[in-house]
């Protein structure tokens, strides 16, 4: 029940903010509903050009900005996504789903600093957005890893790093 209100008060949220842009509710799900239809097909060449046609039309759309960002990611141009999705958060800091993302990004290129903070920031701007929170003790139990490994490294006597880790890297292999 709780999940799904927070769920109902981000849509209402979003809703909120498209209707204060002056965007069509409507155009709009058509327009994400077309690039959504595109990715999952594969078509991520696709997906990005009818995303950037939508946004050429409503610049500031935050969901149709937020699947651009998806697709980049998906298509490995992770700077790409990480500049969509870092301007989202400026744009809409009330929003936790970019931070989320480009936290993602951040760990993917092992910058695990970058991505404790902005998965910090999503859990600030909703305490209740799950997800952040999962990916955080991620972030959490690999820099445990980066750091018992670095015991090790340092007293090779050192007993009780040995087993801390294997049990990290059996976790995030």
């Amino acid at each position: 029940m709780k999940h799904a209100r927070c769920a109902l008060l981000r849509a209402l949220r979003l809703l909120a903010l498209l209707a204060a842009a002056g965007l069509p509710a409507a155009t709009l799900a058509d327009d994400q509903a077309d690039v959504t239809q595109l990715m999952r097909s594969g078509q991520l060449a696709q997906a990005l050009a009818k995303a950037d046609q939508s946004l050429a039309a409503k610049p500031r759309d935050p969901q149709m900005r937020f699947l651009k960002g998806v697709v980049q990611s998906e298509m490995g141009r992770s700077a790409d996504a990480i500049t969509t999705f870092t301007q989202l958060t400026v744009d809409y800091p009330e929003l936790p789903e970019p931070y989320n993302n480009l936290a993602v990004l951040y760990a993917g290129q092992s910058q695990l600093d970058k991505a404790r903070e902005v998965l910090e920031m999503a859990i600030r701007a909703s305490p209740g957005y799950a997800t952040a929170h999962e990916n955080l003790g991620d972030v959490y139990a690999r820099l445990a890893g980066q750091s018992y490994g670095r015991a090790q490294q340092l007293d090779g006597t050192n007993t009780t790093a040995a087993p801390k880790l294997a049990l990290i890297r059996q976790l995030f292999p």
